[in-house]
C-alpha cells in the first residue's frame, strides 16, 4: 500500500490529532458505518486473543469472525508492520495503570 498519498497522510494525521476516547469514538463513527466499527473491533479482539494464545476455534465463537478472518488477523499480528503488536502492547501497559487514567 502506498501511504504517501495526500489522502492517506491526512487520515494518519487525523488519527494522531485525536486526544480523548470521546473524540476517537465520534471520529470513528463519522468515518465508518456501525458494521465496519463492529468488524474492526472484533478483529482487534481476535488479535488480543491470538496474542494470548487462545485457539482459533474459541476466537471464532467469541467474535463471530470466520476462520479466514482470524487467520488473516494472525498473519498481520505476526507481520512486519507490527501495528497490532504496538497497540496491544500499549493497551496492556495502560491496563496496568491505576484507575483514573481517563480511558473510561
Amino acid at each position: 500500500m502506498d501511504w504517501n498519498t495526500s489522502d492517506k497522510q491526512a487520515l494518519v494525521r487525523a488519527v494522531l490529532a485525536l486526544k480523548t476516547p470521546n473524540e476517537a469514538r465520534r471520529f470513528l463513527r463519522d468515518l465508518m458505518t456501525e458494521s465496519e466499527i463492529e468488524e474492526f473491533a472484533k478483529r482487534l479482539t481476535a488479535a488480543i486473543m491470538l496474542s494470548d494464545n487462545i485457539p482459533y476455534s474459541t476466537i471464532e465463537k467469541a467474535t463471530g469472525l470466520s476462520s479466514t478472518t482470524v487467520a488473516r488477523v494472525s498473519k498481520w499480528l505476526g507481520g512486519a508492520e507490527g501495528g497490532y503488536r504496538t497497540v496491544i502492547s500499549r493497551l496492556h501497559h495502560r491496563n496496568s495503570v491505576p484507575a483514573g487514567n481517563g480511558l473510561h
